[in-house]
């Protein structure tokens, strides 16, 4: 017997946190009843979300997609836009370990593996995670500084945030981020807090897991070794 949530995410359906949720809303039915959060389950139960019979996925798939600016990081989206499902051709249900926003881009792990995914997503990972921000206009050391200085965003409190400068010019300039948390759409909102506009943010690396020369819009199959290093 295994809690329901850890069973769907086994499956390869969501993580175990959207699992949750949609146990919440009261998505989910076990043998025709909605079930409750932590319920035990096993194969041998009918397991439905919104009606779908969940399945356990016999093949674990990983996969690291360059994320196009454009598409929101959804399997589906009610508002019908583009998602990253769109672009996985594939014949597995893969969702995204992890989040980047409709106009970011770059490095997102898509996986049927709800293990993996969890280890990603929980807050205690401690992965960092590496942003190269694109911004308008100059990058000054007062911004960078109260960048690196930030401990608190909208009343919230942050850890500290690595922030490195690239590249700097009067017509623009490139800002590394160094995030070992993922707040909702944290970089974009500590730089509009100090006055910096960005014109292109991209992730380019998770763990020790880089983007490297995969064009937008395209995927790959990880390898066992680089599972191995996310897991880490």
């Amino acid at each position: 017997m295994e809690r329901i949530q850890k069973y769907i995410a086994s499956c390869g359906v969501m993580s175990r946190r959207a699992a949750e949720k949609e146990v919440e809303k009261g998505s989910v039915t076990v043998n025709g009843e909605k079930a409750e959060i932590g319920q035990p389950v096993s194969e041998k139960d009918d397991i439905r979300i919104n009606g779908v019979p969940v399945k356990p996925e016999s093949k674990k798939i990983t996969v690291m997609l360059n994320k196009p600016s454009g598409y929101v990081t959804t399997m589906s989206d009610e508002m019908g836009r583009k998602t990253v499902s769109d672009l996985i051709d594939l014949p597995y249900r893969l969702y995204p370990a992890g989040r980047l926003d409709k106009d970011s881009e770059g490095l997102l792990i898509m996986t049927n593996d709800g293990d993996l995914a969890n280890r990603l997503t929980h807050p205690k990972s401690g992965k960092k995670k590496i942003y190269h921000v694109y911004i308008r206009g100059n990058a000054e050391n007062n911004a960078l500084d109260a960048l690196r200085n930030m401990r608190t965003l909208d009343g919230e409190k942050i850890n500290p945030v690595g922030v490195d400068l690239i590249k700097r010019s009067p017509t623009g300039s490139v800002i590394k981020f160094t995030l070992t948390e993922g707040k909702n759409r944290q970089i974009r909102r500590m730089c509009e807090s100090v006055g910096i506009t960005i014109t292109q943010l991209k992730r380019v690396q998770i763990g020790a897991l880089r983007l490297g020369e995969l064009k937008a819009g395209e995927y790959r199959r990880l390898t066992k070794e680089e599972i191995g290093e996310l897991l880490k």
